[in-house]
């Protein structure tokens, strides 16, 4: 090719492609290439703003002090939860800011436009602001840590690895944000496939629908079919086999499970046989108490000892009439959590203020661990104590009224529960026993509520005041609350022992969306000042508060201790005892208090 054509054909290509600039200089900012990459990559900076702002209110304290790989947990979640809230917020921008881009009035009223400097700009700021703030936040949250900790009597000091908190929370973030966007695009080319047999708006629900059901019935097989709920259940059902190391048959023929018992030793399950096995024996009553004693009655019905509740309920009657349960002076029925398992701090101290003169009965209503129970297996609790309580007391009434014993109800956790569901309210408890004493009764107790919605006005939520105290009391540190109000206390005595800080007395899922009233003034004892609500936050601080209500000492979180001593002393007096043999057993009962 000749020089000079070579030199024409390059001299025409630059003409184009200068003309191609100045028409792409002169076309409205919004339709240009790098605008358009602004208006995709923009928005990105949204979601993560609200990511990170989720986490640092994910540092704020909440009910009980918390562990750091914990606290990454809970800042993990939230600021994933963060992210979605932001990307939906900014999904919509980019087609608004395009359809806006093309009208000259939408671009004569809003003459400044990004450009790439100030997106980089933006980022930068992000980041300083981010990383600075970040470690303000987890400075503060250590401080606000130790405060609580001071406030539930715990020693101040805390390790609280900074770096690994926000690691393990940038961590779990980033795999829920995948997985989300892995759904996501699994939705849209689900979509772009139906689409190519039915029309778009048919192919873009049926595509949603699809992706939706495949969403929820894999989490629920992940979760409940062959996942973490089905593996708990394959080891509990395991442990159930098994017997707490130093817990022996009883001899005692007044224990199901002894001798000439109608419940075999191996039926009892795990709990039952550690209830049954740890009986208290009239030498070790006496030894505390400096009285004459009796051994106690303690009848259990395991799982696996009948089918169905009402045949339970009937052997455990059974059981009672063959140890002499209905002559004793006292008669209380258990309810029992998860595996089966009835806190000795509660059983004891009423053999103790009785003398052994006494009869426990409980019966196991599921395999499956307590946490497990609360979550898929509480309305079976209701089940089983109803028919538990409704065939003990129809054999009680059989009895002459002069020799009845007091018929009292207790339980703890999601056994106080299982009593609650057994009445039909709060009028129905006090006209069917003779006292109760429930601790920490979960939020969805029925009476528990019942009395709380019905509260005086004025008394806070975590130590409502229900008809001037008149049957109903509630109490943290019960010495002196159970004195509160300073009416007439009349039988039946109902107590309700409540930490202010209990996770599993508040937690509900309305906590994701709306403000609970235990966070407002005025607040528990021990509970900080510096606590607050923030939406989806503070139900996943609540939801891992659960799991570590038991870290803390009594009264605070899910520990109760030794509460139920004057408790009981309240629902069901003994006729001989001074303050000073009170504070005696309680003090005994404060030096071998067991862990949950």
């Amino acid at each position: 090719m000749p020089q000079h054509q070579a030199v024409q054909r390059t001299a025409r290509a630059g003409r184009r492609a200068g003309r191609r600039l100045l028409a792409l200089a002169r076309r409205p900012y919004w339709d240009r290439p790098d605008a358009r990459l602004l208006v995709r990559r923009w928005p990105a900076l949204v979601p993560l703003c609200t990511a990170t702002v989720f986490f640092w209110l994910s540092l704020t304290p909440s009910l009980v002090p918390r562990p750091w790989f914990l606290q990454g947990v809970i800042g993990g979640i939230t600021a994933a939860i963060g992210y979605a809230i932001g990307a939906l917020a900014a999904w919509p921008t980019r087609p608004l800011l395009r359809r806006l881009a093309r009208r000259p009035l939408a671009r004569r009223l809003v003459p400044w436009r990004p450009a790439e400097r100030a997106r980089a700009h933006a980022w930068q700021a992000y980041y300083v602001l981010a990383a600075g703030l970040t470690v303000l936040c987890l400075s503060e949250s250590a401080r606000m840590q130790r405060e609580l900790r001071r406030l539930q009597e715990i020693p101040e000091t805390l390790t609280w690895h900074s770096l690994m908190i926000t690691l393990i929370a940038c961590a779990l973030c980033g795999l829920l944000v995948l997985l989300a966007r892995a759904v996501r695009l699994g939705t849209r080319r689900l979509i772009q496939g139906l689409g190519r047999y039915v029309p778009r708006p048919f192919a873009v629900v049926a595509g949603l629908l699809i992706s939706a059901t495949a969403v929820v019935f894999g989490t629920r097989d992940v979760v409940f079919d062959r996942g973490i709920v089905d593996i708990a259940a394959r080891v509990a059902e395991t442990t159930n086999q098994g017997t707490k190391d130093g817990i022996f048959r009883s001899g005692s023929p007044y224990v199901s499970g002894g001798p000439r018992s109608l419940v075999n030793w191996d039926d009892l399950g795990y709990e039952g046989r550690n209830f049954t096995g740890s009986v208290l024996t009239p030498s070790r009553i006496t030894s505390v108490t400096g009285r004459p004693a009796k051994p106690p009655v303690r009848v259990y019905v395991g799982r696996q000892s009948a089918d169905g509740y009402e045949e339970a309920a009937r052997l455990a009657v059974a059981e009672l009439e063959r140890t002499g349960g209905f002559r004793r002076d006292v008669l209380a029925i258990a309810g029992t959590t998860g595996m089966g398992w009835v806190n000795s701090t509660d059983a004891e101290p009423l053999e103790y203020l009785h003398g052994g003169d006494t009869a426990i009965v409980a019966a196991q209503y599921s395999y499956l661990p307590s946490w497990v129970s609360f979550l898929v297996d509480k309305e079976q609790a209701g089940r089983a104590n109803r028919a538990l309580v409704e065939a003990v007391r129809g054999r009680w009434l059989r009895e002459p009224e002069e020799r009845r014993p007091k018929l009292v109800v207790f339980g703890e956790s999601l056994g106080a529960y299982g009593i609650e569901a057994a009445f039909d309210g709060a009028d129905d408890l006090l006209a069917k026993v003779d006292g109760a004493v429930l601790a920490g009764s979960p939020n969805f107790s029925p009476i528990r509520n019942e009395i709380t919605e019905r509260r005086a006005p004025g008394s806070p939520v975590w130590r409502p005041e229900y008809e001037k105290g008149r049957n109903f009391r509630f109490a943290q540190w019960p010495r002196k609350d159970l004195a509160r109000p300073g009416g007439a206390w009349e039988r039946p005595r109902v107590v309700y022992l409540q930490n202010a800080s209990d996770a599993i007395v508040w937690w509900s899922w309305d906590l994701a969306l709306n403000r609970p009233e235990w966070v407002r003034d005025p607040l528990g004892p021990d509970i900080t000042t510096e606590v607050d609500w923030f939406p989806f936050v503070t139900f996943w601080q609540t939801t891992v508060d659960m799991a570590v209500s038991y870290g803390v000492d009594a009264p605070h979180g899910h520990r109760y201790g030794t509460g139920s001593v004057e408790a009981w002393a309240a629902v069901a007096p003994p006729s001989d005892w001074s303050r000073a043999d009170l504070r005696h057993l309680k003090r005994f009962m404060e030096a071998r208090e067991a862990p949950y």
